[in-house]
């Protein structure tokens, strides 16, 4: 019996540290798809299918029932594997992978230093508070972090002694776009993942702040923004806006990277945009089997006439009277 996984029925995605591969691989999983099916979805060899698999049963977000090891050797055909995209994760960084025991005593932490901040620090006046954050060291100079006046945080990013976890604070708790900035402005703080993660929770974000630091971001990172349920609606609106901007900008192969990796599930974002001639060759290469890409490609009204064409060739499509409907319906359908 080939293994069909599935995600665990009580998975709670904000307690795992994922990469964007890793999220856009649960996103897909229903206990329908075997691996190599999954795998050629995704444009991956099923041995790599099979180790990004089981990475996600070590976490315990994917179940284990049923499991049977795909062999070495399991046939395939060389000419589709050789036109597929290699999708390679991005590296995990050792910051980004917190226990939620960790993850605990950080908002314990938190919670002191805001408690220090507001019985004790914010008595005195804006001036004095600022005067002294240039200076401050721990646990006042954390404290400081919870202040809501941006000249204070300022002063906070002027003080030797700064580091990534009082810019970590900032981002997370303050909310005051210019402190949000000034924050954004330093390369060392903005490149740090922490740092990411807390802007983009946080509902002060300014729009240039995001655009600036996640508009050079690969398109697979910026879908999963849109659909992210930590990102406030307005950062979303924005993430929308920005992989919209850049679909138009990237390379042939990041495109179909975007919409083979999600399923064709970010075509509804892109409707009214065009794919040049390189895309379309790159994707009328392909074999599909998966029947939830072939409807999102049918709904898409820019779909190219090529492609649509190569989509009615395919067996999937030949079996399944619904798609060859859907597909004959299409504007650009021949």
């Amino acid at each position: 019996m080939s293994w069909k996984p599935a995600p665990r029925a009580d998975l709670d995605l904000s307690t795992l540290h994922l990469d964007a591969l890793q999220r856009i691989l649960l996103l897909q999983l229903d206990g329908t798809d075997d691996v190599p099916t999954l795998a050629q979805a995704m444009g991956l060899l099923p041995e790599r299918m099979e180790a990004l698999l089981a990475g996600l049963v070590t976490m315990g977000a994917v179940t284990a029932d049923n499991h049977v090891a795909i062999p070495s050797e399991s046939p395939s055909s060389p000419a589709i594997e050789a036109s597929l995209p290699v999708i390679e994760p991005e590296p995990p960084e050792a910051d980004d992978q917190k226990t939620a025991e960790e993850t605990i005593a950080d908002l314990a932490e938190a919670a002191t230093h805001r408690q220090l901040f507001e019985q004790t620090l914010h008595k005195m006046t804006v001036e004095e508070r600022a005067a002294m954050a240039a200076l401050a060291v721990e646990p006042e100079l954390s404290a400081y972090c919870f202040d809501p006046v941006p000249k204070v945080i300022q002063a906070i990013l002027e003080n030797p002694r700064a580091g990534l976890a009082q810019a970590r604070l900032i981002a997370a708790h303050h909310r005051n776009p210019i402190g949000l900035e000034a924050v954004a402005s330093r390369v060392s703080f903005a490149n740090d993942v922490g740092v990411r993660r807390e802007l983009l929770q946080n509902p002060q974000l300014p729009g240039a702040v995001f655009r600036r630091l996640w508009s050079s971001r690969r398109l697979l990172e910026q879908f999963l923004i849109t659909t992210s349920r930590e990102a406030p609606e307005q950062t979303r609106r924005l993430a929308r806006d920005v992989l919209r901007t850049s679909f138009l900008q990237r390379t042939g192969e990041e495109r179909v990277e975007l919409i083979l990796s999600t399923e064709g599930r970010c075509l509804a974002l892109l409707a009214g945009l065009t794919v040049d001639g390189k895309t379309t060759a790159l994707l009328c290469r392909r074999t599909y089997v998966s029947n939830l890409l072939i409807q999102n490609i049918a709904r898409w009204s820019a779909a190219p006439p090529q492609l649509i064409a190569h989509l009615q060739r395919q067996d999937a499509v030949r079996r399944n009277p619904q798609l060859r409907l859907l597909l004959e319906r299409h504007p650009n359908a021949s």
